[in-house]
């Protein structure tokens, strides 16, 4: 083995023990949540610029899930910052991404009931808990928000922004 090809594969091991990506390249159609490049329904909010303010309720009982309000309707080019309140007894999240990718993350979800949502357009909640997520819809269309732990979405606990 020549010293260039031992020099090669310690690079090789010292970019993987660092958690290098080989490629580095991410696909802007299908980037998720967790991707921290493009998200389906618009981009992270400026804290610097104005928003309107909408209060969001995460809620449980006997047989069900849901948030309050289900249904929102803002303009594209909104910045909103949600404030998300959990007065549930469980934990619940709150992702925000076309209803496909929710799709896909759905699935990594129950391989992995525990994994943490701290995202640009991703929250996951304690019970009495409350924080808040500042987002900018720049594309039109209809998105979800939904809690992705599993059997949560099954019980109701999803709802839809409408971008116009």
């Amino acid at each position: 083995m020549s010293w260039k090809s031992a020099l090669s594969g310690i690079a090789l091991v010292a970019l993987l023990a660092a958690g290098s990506s080989l490629t580095g390249v991410v696909d802007d159609r299908s980037a998720h949540a967790h991707s921290g490049q493009v998200f389906a329904a618009g981009e992270p909010g400026d804290p610097a610029k104005q928003s309107r303010m909408i209060m969001l309720w995460f809620r449980d009982g006997p047989g069900t899930m849901t948030y309050a309000p289900d249904k929102i309707e803002v303009r594209a080019g909104e910045q909103i910052k949600f404030v998300l309140k959990n007065v549930g007894h469980l934990d619940h999240e709150f992702l925000l991404d076309s209803m496909e990718n929710n799709a896909k993350h759905k699935i990594e979800m129950q391989k992995n009931p525990e994994m943490e949502h701290d995202d640009p357009n991703g929250k996951r909640l304690k019970s009495s808990q409350s924080t808040e997520l500042l987002w900018r819809f720049t594309k039109k269309g209809t998105f979800e928000f939904a809690c992705l732990i599993p059997g949560h979405y099954e019980s109701g606990m999803k709802g839809t922004v409408i971008v116009k």
